[in-house]
């Protein structure tokens, strides 16, 4: 009888530990206060209530209120680092790997919420952080932002705090680099042209691995994306680039290269990454519903499924870990099956247990599954 992919891959976890030890990981540029919040449905006491358990739900209540009114009580559960960057390299930490992180984690001294992050990890903040309400239900989540300081994340306060020389090596050191929260960082693309006119051509040896996440671009004009998405193209000639989507994601860059918007069956989205793939002409495209993920390389394309849970603790973050997952396996030269399992079981055990795993935490998971 085969082997389930799960218990291959534990036997392929089998020294990962000293591979990851040696694999310099630079993230960036962003950097977030998160707070989590929970809707009241109906409080029955000063302590107990139950919430709004679907977004349907508190859309009702919202169109019923039109004009006229509506109070609407928040229970914060939860204060963490937050952006894209922050939780991707929080969790590519825990595996092992060591980090540089350079974004807005405050400034001039580092905000306390990331102050335990900045003792395992090389820390560059060039401006303070950015502020999220993180409204969650069981079918989804609102992420309510105030992006003030993000427009401090420019190429000019990044060589403030960093030289160009300095940056340089950063990169040449790095197995990994992760570029991402491109939608919310609006020099994101500037910064993107100076590092491939200015630092990719310098870098020597074979190329690194380069993750984009753009992150839900939908208030970005059609024209922002398809220039972001040249611009991710051409990166390839110095980079083996991966481009990470969630599914609404992966449909927003469809309207915009032009092709019919996936369903949510994994055959269709498993199709539609290989389609991107080819117009891009990237190393990897990568595509992530809740219940499986889906990615597409020079090898082919595949699918696996996702542990997913219907009573998770926690989903704001579930993305970065899949991405920070999907990334190791690519740091250790997995297969893409297997790499889309490393991912979808980070991100099962981080919405399970609201903390990103460590690799011992990997392996006791798989054997789960």
């Amino acid at each position: 009888m085969p082997r389930k992919l799960p218990q291959l891959v534990l036997d392929q976890l089998s020294g990962a530990r000293n591979k990851l030890d040696k694999a310099k990981v630079l993230v960036g540029l962003d950097g977030f206060v998160d707070t989590i919040i929970h809707v009241v449905a109906q409080r029955t006491s000063a302590k107990e209530y139950s919430r709004m358990r679907g977004m349907g739900e508190f859309g009702k209540r919202i169109g019923a209120a039109a004009g006229l009114s509506a109070n609407f009580e928040f229970v914060s559960k939860m204060v963490k680092l937050g952006g894209n960057g922050p939780i991707m390299a929080n969790a590519l930490g825990s595996y092992g790997a060591p980090i540089t992180y350079i974004g807005n984690l405050g400034y001039p001294t580092v905000h306390p919420i990331f102050a335990d992050f900045a003792k395992r990890a090389r820390v560059i903040s060039i401006a303070e952080p950015g502020y999220t309400d993180a409204i969650e239900f069981e079918d989804g989540k609102l992420l309510c932002g105030k992006h003030e300081s993000l427009q401090q994340v420019n190429w000019t306060n990044l060589l403030k705090h960093i030289s160009e020389e300095e940056l340089l090596g950063v990169f040449q050191e790095s197995s990994l680099i992760a570029l991402v929260n491109w939608t919310m960082l609006p020099a994101m693309s500037a910064i993107w042209q100076k590092l491939q006119s200015r630092v990719a051509p310098k870098l020597t040896g074979k190329k690194r691995w380069l993750f984009f996440d753009l992150a839900d671009p939908a208030k970005r004009t059609p024209e922002d994306i398809a220039a972001a998405l040249k611009l991710i193209s051409k990166f390839q000639k110095y980079f083996r680039v991966v481009l990470g989507l969630n599914l609404q994601e992966s449909r927003q860059i469809s309207a915009v290269l032009g092709f019919p918007a996936p369903d949510d069956s994994p055959e269709q989205v498993t199709r539609h990454a290989a389609c991107i793939l080819e117009e891009l002409q990237i190393d990897t495209v990568v595509v992530h519903p809740t219940a499986f993920a889906a990615a597409a390389d020079a090898t082919g394309a595949t699918h696996v499924a996702g542990p997913f849970t219907a009573n998770p603790k926690i989903t704001t973050g579930a993305g970065d870990h899949f991405n920070a997952g999907f990334c190791i396996g690519r740091l250790l030269e997995l297969d893409l099956a297997a790499s889309l399992q490393i991912g979808v079981a980070t991100s099962g055990f981080y919405v399970r247990q609201a903390k990103s795993p460590r690799l011992d935490d990997l392996k006791k998971f798989l054997q789960t599954l």
